[in-house]
């Protein structure tokens, strides 16, 4: 669909989602700190892969409790408070470690704990952000929020990614650890203001009811749990063999954290040129693409494991983001599309259930697997078995097959708790009918 450069960009005209974006600004640049800093404060305490391997899985493993009771949450308060607790708790965890490091106090067991308390986060802040976006602006531009909301998260990665890296290199990581706590801490304001309302429901029965409703829902799209469970064996092997072993890689054989910082920031340059082609792009065959893009997801693995010169891993990693930019928001857009709003936060959880909770799995066994075969033959293990899962996942006829111009079973949902009157005004005027959603889809 072909739209014009003011229309692409108009979903600014909302007050609420102009707030969404502050967070998206001030959230991912302070947590880009914490990617470069977290890595090489173990690493500078430690020396040890292994523990690197047990800080990141403790950073993840609060996924497979806390994301489907976040996705409960989100269904039952407004979804951006949801967001400021967790940014809070982001800024409590990341804020310790950095002055237990800074005063030499830091040991294993207390960079496990406050990771999880950051994992704790970032497991329910998922669903939530899920379920807010779309209740900020009509369906028939939530193509161009993704789009635009995701060049500015990804530009702010970007900025933080490289600041963090020199800022590792010049000072140490527990500084940037600092900085991500001073960061988090603003980026609780701006969801203080937004006006959007929990879904309006009925009756809100139990958790465990909620629970099972939200996994009904999943398991009947076979698009949906085939993708899931494609990505969950991906991100295993990608963050294993690139997020756990690259900095190491970085430190012994590419310069160390400022190398790490400048792919990292290349990977974030190539999110922003994805977020710009998500803006016109809209795949026929949405599933199709998405699941093609998974095979994209080996190749940093390989040139890590190749030791390929600094800049060519960059450019890369430039690549790659480009292509994963673009398959996330189609993603979201089909999910937020053919998902009830009432249920949208519960099956996002599960969608990010699925598609992490392999990640400490890949975190835990990377650092032995290393030490027993070697790094570059872990990594070329990876990317074997991220491009043979891909190429699996497309046996599924539901997957190849559908069209974005598919029709919803759901095909208009009016947000009427979450929509301020601005935004379901400019959405009556705009006449919205099932077939604008359609050939928008």
């Amino acid at each position: 669909m072909s739209t014009s450069m003011p229309n692409r960009f108009g979903v600014l005209r909302y007050r609420d989602f102009r707030l969404l974006l502050i967070d998206r600004f001030l959230a991912p640049s302070a947590f880009a700190f914490s990617v470069v800093g977290v890595s090489f404060a173990v690493l500078k305490a430690t020396g040890s892969t292994a523990d690197l391997s047990y800080v990141l899985a403790a950073q993840i493993a609060p996924n497979l409790v806390f994301a489907p009771l976040g996705g409960v949450i989100a269904d039952r308060v407004p979804p951006q408070y949801v967001i400021a607790c967790a940014n809070l708790l982001v800024a409590l965890s990341e804020g310790s470690l950095g002055l237990l490091v800074l005063t030499h106090h830091a040991v294993l067991w207390q960079m496990i704990l406050l990771e999880a308390g950051t994992g704790t986060a970032v497991a329910i802040f998922y669903p939530a952000s899920q379920a807010l976006l779309p209740k900020l602006v009509p369906d028939a531009e939530l193509q161009q929020a993704n789009a635009v909301s995701r060049l500015v998260m990804n530009g702010a990665m970007m900025g933080g990614a490289a600041a963090g890296g020199f800022l590792v290199a010049a000072v140490g990581p527990g500084w940037a650890l600092v900085a991500d706590a001073i960061g988090m801490s603003f980026a609780v304001l701006p969801n203080l203001f937004i006006r959007a309302a929990a879904t309006a429901r009925e009756q809100t029965p139990g958790i465990f009811t909620e629970l099972r409703e939200g996994w009904d829902e999943f398991r009947s799209h076979t698009w949906l749990w085939g993708i899931v469970v494609q990505y969950s064996i991906v991100l295993m092997c990608w963050y294993g063999s690139f997020s756990v072993l690259g900095p190491a890689v970085a430190a012994r054989h590419l310069g160390g954290p400022a190398a790490w910082g400048a792919i990292m920031a290349f990977e974030s340059i190539g999110l922003i040129v994805g977020g710009l082609v998500a803006l016109r792009f809209t795949p026929r065959r949405p599933m199709l693409f998405v699941a093609l893009i998974g095979a994209t997801i080996a190749l940093p693995s390989l040139a890590l494991a190749m030791l390929w010169p600094v800049w060519l891993i960059c450019l890369t990693s430039l690549g790659v983001g480009v292509a994963i930019e673009a398959m996330m928001v189609q993603w979201n857009v089909v999910m937020a599309r053919y998902i009830p709003a009432e249920k949208l936060a519960r099956v996002s959880a599960y969608d990010v259930l699925g598609s992490v909770m392999s990640m400490p799995i890949g975190a835990l066994l990377a650092g032995p697997i290393a030490t027993a075969i070697g790094v570059s033959r872990t990594q070329y293990a990876a990317a074997v078995l991220i491009v043979a899962t891909s190429a699996l996942t497309l046996l599924s006829r539901d997957i190849r097959t559908r069209r974005s111009t598919d029709t919803p079973s759901t095909v208009l949902r009016i947000r009427e708790a979450g929509s301020e009157a601005g935004t379901v005004s400019a959405a009556t005027q705009s006449g919205l009918s099932a077939a604008a959603i359609s050939s928008d889809a």
